[in-house]
């Protein structure tokens, strides 16, 4: 081979290489060598991959409505089969989903399906003789109080939406649910301040020990009715819910057990409720918001979100309320620190969405046009079952993003 002719292959390969090395594996990898914890990082994320990601998790959540109003639990999009469980606390769940994304952004076809879902809950729930409404689900011999605060949430997010074509009789109706609702979670508290785990579905009768979840979805729950729905009266209640939560479910828990599974599964209801509590104008509030970044200083570093197998969404339900707070209070560290990991962890949790705008490898492989699958997130990056509260939890996260970090 001539000499000339052989240097031309070379330098060929070698720019073959570069090429290869600059566009497809240093984009790749280069994440490996970036320091989101501490505020380094390259911002991948936008508007526009948000606002595609909710619409088609949006629609998901619209397609795995039953006609009875409540929802499929779980559908394998690659085996095309769906799981046999349910779980009433998500079923719940993703009806407030739905109801965050319709105070969001009003659209009728939502509204549809939340009003259905209300409906659902309502047919399928009793009421006290003192006006205490708590939910009998079909199957279930055991009432769960996390359902009752998830109806009641999803009763408020749905009432504080201007809706125009409501009959004021029909809205009424939702007031009276949501305040039967707001009457049981506050006849359902512990002695310590908590909540109670389960209800007596005959009765209403509450009993067993707190559950970290059901602690912050019935403290976030009120919290909100008090914020938005003028439910001041119960302001008393929930500072007391508020301070036994943080010192039962985080300082307590942490101490026994510094990534304390209790303390995770109250981070993402408090962190919520403790931001709604630092921004009102009630006394002695202000230390909830220190709380709030706390708990994302914890999540990051103890918890460490970044190098879960799973899906966290629910990380960024917090994580994205104390990048907000950060703002408001010129913590530019913070502000950097949570910026970084809320671009680096939303966008891997992007890559999981079947039929979403940064589907991963193992998605393109199986490319699908099944209306049951696009839109919905995966749990794990290569697996394919699709629980339905995991795209809800993913969908309120993308929600908060667009709404404070990508404006």
């Amino acid at each position: 081979m001539k000499r000339w002719l052989f240097y031309i292959i070379t330098a060929a390969a070698a720019a073959t290489t570069a090429v290869l090395v600059i566009f497809v594996i240093l984009p790749r990898y280069y994440r490996m060598f970036e320091h989101p914890t501490r505020g380094h990082c390259s911002i991948r994320l936008n508007r526009s991959i948000l606002d595609r990601s909710l619409e088609v998790g949006t629609q998901f959540l619209l397609n795995h409505q039953k006609p009875e109003g409540h929802f499929t639990y779980q559908y394998d999009w690659m085996d095309k089969t769906y799981a046999q469980g349910d779980s009433q606390v998500r079923q719940a769940g993703v009806m407030w989903g739905l109801a965050l994304i319709y105070q969001d952004e009003p659209n009728p076809k939502v509204k549809a399906a939340v009003e259905k879902a209300m409906d659902f809950f309502a047919l399928h729930s009793k009421v006290t003789a003192d006006g205490r409404r708590y939910v009998v689900y079909p199957g279930d011999n055991t009432g769960s109080t996390g359902t009752v605060a998830l109806c009641a949430l999803a009763h408020i997010e749905y009432l504080r939406t201007p809706s125009t074509d409501a009959s004021q009789e029909k809205l009424q109706n939702y007031r009276q649910h949501l305040n039967e609702y707001l009457e049981f979670l506050v006849g359902a508290r512990t002695q310590t301040g908590l909540w109670h785990r389960f209800y007596d579905i005959s009765d209403g009768r509450p009993f067993g020990s707190s559950t970290p979840y059901y602690d912050g979805e019935s403290l976030l729950a009120l919290v909100k009715a008090a914020k938005y729905m003028g439910r001041e009266d119960l302001q008393p209640i929930i500072i007391d819910a508020a301070e036994a939560g943080y010192q039962h479910n985080i300082l307590e828990a942490l101490q026994k057990d510094r990534d304390s599974p209790v303390t995770k599964g109250y981070y993402q209801w408090s962190s919520m409720a403790f931001f709604e509590l630092a921004t009102t104008k009630w006394p002695d509030t202000k230390k909830y918001g220190s709380y709030v970044i706390e708990l994302a200083d914890w999540m990051i570093h103890d918890h460490k979100t970044l190098e879960r197998r799973r899906n966290t969404g629910y990380a960024y339900e917090g994580i994205i309320h104390a990048y907000q707070l950060a703002v408001k209070q010129v913590d530019i560290k913070h502000v950097k620190k949570f910026t970084c990991v809320i671009d680096v962890g939303l966008e891997k949790l992007t890559s999981w969405q079947v039929g979403g705008p940064l589907a991963n490898r193992f998605i393109r492989r199986q490319a699908t046009t099944d209306r049951l699958a696009i839109g919905g997130v995966q749990n794990h990056r290569r697996e394919s079952p699709l629980r339905l509260d995991v795209t809800q939890h993913q969908m309120h996260a993308v929600i908060l993003a667009r709404r404070y970090v990508y404006k």
